[in-house]
């Protein structure tokens, strides 16, 4: 078997001297779906910190593409073709869809801007180019930041909490483009979610983490087991 696209070696990071992701290892293997799933607090959100380079790694390895980027900082990681879409949202609210986008293009280092292909699967996007990103709905910026980072036409992308406060409709929209991206340009994706009905839809397996440590890997469909959602998750 060849090199993963993403594999972490016993990494550990955390906030100055409090360890919060604790002796992780995996494998992200080339137009994968995997999900981080786990109760709040464990550390889900450091772990994709950590992977994107906005949290040091205190020990341990992360490879991309077979290489080493453990001390390479997130702007690097972004320009080899690491997309990270953070918990929130975080779109630019007095800037325009427009400007927002831009910004994608700059910080993923494309060739070129690749619009376009943004607006076949956010159309949305296309007719709100002019609209500040604040004043959009939490559904629609949420596309706007999934939509920034495939502009810079990353070859994995990191997404935290996609569904977070935003409407049920749009969370199955935010689950096809997912499906889509992967089957038609076999994009990978590291997710981490709380909304079983979106895990079970896209991905293909699932980490579950526990005290900043992952403690087991399901197949999505086992989530359907209330009981086992239960076990695996303490909800």
């Amino acid at each position: 078997m060849g090199a993963p696209q993403l594999e972490l070696a016993s990494v550990r990071s955390g906030y100055g001297r409090v360890k919060v992701v604790d002796d992780v290892s995996m494998r992200v293997e080339t137009g994968e779906i995997v999900a981080v799933i786990g109760r709040n607090g464990v550390g889900k959100s450091t772990l994709m910190k950590t992977v994107i380079g906005a949290l040091p790694t205190l020990s341990g390895a992360v490879s991309f593409r077979g290489t080493d980027i453990t001390r390479l900082d997130a702007a690097r990681r972004a320009r080899l073709g690491i997309g990270y879409v953070p918990q929130g949202r975080e779109v630019f609210a007095r800037m325009s869809v427009a400007e927002n986008l831009a910004l994608g293009v700059r910080v993923g280092d494309a060739p070129r801007p690749d619009l376009e292909r943004v607006f076949g699967f956010f159309p949305v996007l296309k007719k709100r180019l002019s609209q500040p990103a604040g004043s959009m709905s939490g559904g629609e910026q949420q596309q706007l930041a999934i939509g920034r980072i495939l502009a810079g036409r990353p070859d994995i992308i990191l997404l935290d909490e996609p569904s977070e406060g935003v409407q049920p409709n749009i969370v199955q929209d935010i689950g096809r483009i997912i499906r889509r991206l992967r089957a038609e340009e076999r994009l990978t994706v590291l997710i981490v979610e709380q909304n079983l009905a979106l895990i079970r839809a896209v991905a293909d397996r699932c980490l579950i983490m526990d005290k900043g440590a992952v403690v087991a890997e399901i197949e999505p469909q086992e989530l359907d087991d209330p009981e086992a959602a239960a076990r695996h998750l303490a909800i």
